[in-house]
C-alpha cells in the first residue's frame, strides 16, 4: 500500500517502508510518516518488505526486528549487502526493538541497520531519526554527485564518462546496436592561455562544453576527457550518424564567438569520432586509442575539422 501527504513542496520526496506485521502499529506508523511528507509502502513480513525494497526505489526503511518469515536483523543484513554493491541507491534503515539490551542493540548495528528506536517509542523521536536519515543519504548523494562531475565544465569527469562508454558497449552488444564516441579538442586553448591568461581559456573551455551539452541528444553523455579535450558517447548511433553529430558540434562553437572578458574570442574545435560498428571485437580502449591518434594526426594539418575513423 502506498500513501502521500506532500507537506515538502518543491523538494524530492523519499519513499519509506514500513515492514511491521502488527496490523495497528503499522496503520499508526503509516499515517505519521505519511503526514511527515513521506510517501510510504507497507509490508506485513520481511519477505515482502525484501519484495519491496527489489521492486520499489525506497530511501529509508523502518523495519520492525519480530516479523515472520525474514526477520528485522536479517532483512538488515540484505539490505547492507545490496547497498555495498550500489551505493548510489543505498537505503538508511532504522530498527524498531523491543530489545534494547546493549548486545541487542550492537547485534542489530554490527548487521547493517543505520540507527534503531527502542519499543515504546515516542513518534517526535522517529521523525527526528527519519528526518536524521534523510539528510544523511542526501549528503551522500551530493558527495557521489561531486566525484563525478568534472568542477570545471559541469560535465561528467573522465572516470564517469569512460565508464558510461564501456557500459553502453557492452549494452549496445546485447542489443544489436552501435555506440559512437567522439573525441573533443578546443584548438589553440594554451595559446589562449598564454595570451589572456588561465581565466579567460576557463571560461572559453566551459562555454565550449556547455554549446556541446545543448546540441546533443538527451541520453547522450559528454565528459571531460582530460586537459582540453571532451569526450561524446553517443548510445544506438552507427558511423554515418556520428558523422553528422560531429559536424553539427563542429559548426555550434565556430559559428558563433564567446564572450569573455578579453571580449568575444573566435573559437574553434576538431574533433574525431568512430563508433562500434567499424569493429565487431573491439573494446572501448582499442576505439578510444583510434580516436586519440586521428586527432593527432588531425591537429598536425590544421583545425576546425571532423574526421572519421572508419577502420581501426
Amino acid at each position: 500500500m502506498n500513501r502521500i501527504n506532500n507537506i515538502h513542496t518543491n523538494e524530492t520526496i523519499m519513499r519509506v517502508l514500513i515492514a511491521e506485521d502488527e496490523p495497528i502499529s503499522c496503520r499508526a506508523l503509516e499515517k505519521n510518516i505519511a503526514d511527515w511528507g513521506y510517501e510510504t509502502v507497507t509490508a506485513k513480513d520481511g519477505l515482502e518488505a525484501w519484495s519491496a525494497i527489489k521492486k520499489n526505489d525506497i530511501q529509508l526503511a523502518v523495519l520492525d526486528w519480530m516479523m515472520p518469515e525474514i526477520d528485522g536483523v536479517e532483512l538488515c543484513r540484505r539490505i547492507h549487502n545490496r547497498n555495498q554493491e550500489n551505493i548510489s541507491k543505498a537505503i538508511y534503515v532504522i530498527l524498531l526493538t523491543g530489545r534494547d539490551q546493549a548486545e541487542n542493540i550492537i547485534a542489530g548495528l554490527s548487521a547493517g541497520a543505520d540507527d534503531y528506536v527502542a519499543k515504546p517509542f515516542d513518534f517526535l523521536e522517529l521523525k527526528i531519526r527519519l528526518q536524521n536519515g534523510e539528510r544523511i543519504l542526501n549528503q551522500k548523494e551530493e558527495y557521489i554527485d561531486s566525484a563525478s562531475y568534472d568542477k570545471l565544465t559541469q560535465v561528467w569527469n573522465r572516470n564517469t564518462i569512460l565508464g558510461f562508454f564501456n557500459e553502453e558497449l557492452v549494452r549496445g552488444r546485447k542489443e544489436s546496436r552501435a555506440t559512437g564516441f567522439i573525441l573533443v579538442d578546443v584548438d589553440h586553448l594554451e595559446s589562449f592561455n598564454r595570451s589572456h591568461g588561465h581565466f579567460i581559456g576557463d571560461t572559453v573551455l566551459f562555454e565550449v562544453a556547455k554549446r556541446l551539452k545543448k546540441n546533443i541528444r538527451g541520453y547522450d553523455r559528454l565528459g571531460r576527457y582530460g586537459g582540453d579535450e571532451l569526450a561524446v558517447v553517443l548510445p544506438h548511433c552507427g558511423l554515418i550518424h556520428v558523422e553528422g553529430i560531429a559536424e553539427r558540434l563542429r559548426r555550434c562553437i565556430c559559428d558563433r564567438r564567446i564572450n569573455t572578458q578579453k571580449g568575444p574570442l573566435e573559437i574553434t574545435i576538431s574533433l574525431v569520432g568512430t563508433s562500434s560498428d567499424v569493429s565487431l571485437h573491439a573494446t572501448g580502449e582499442e576505439l578510444r586509442q583510434a580516436c586519440e591518434r586521428a586527432l593527432l594526426s588531425c591537429k598536425e594539418k590544421g583545425s576546425n575539422t571532423a574526421v572519421i575513423v572508419e577502420r581501426l
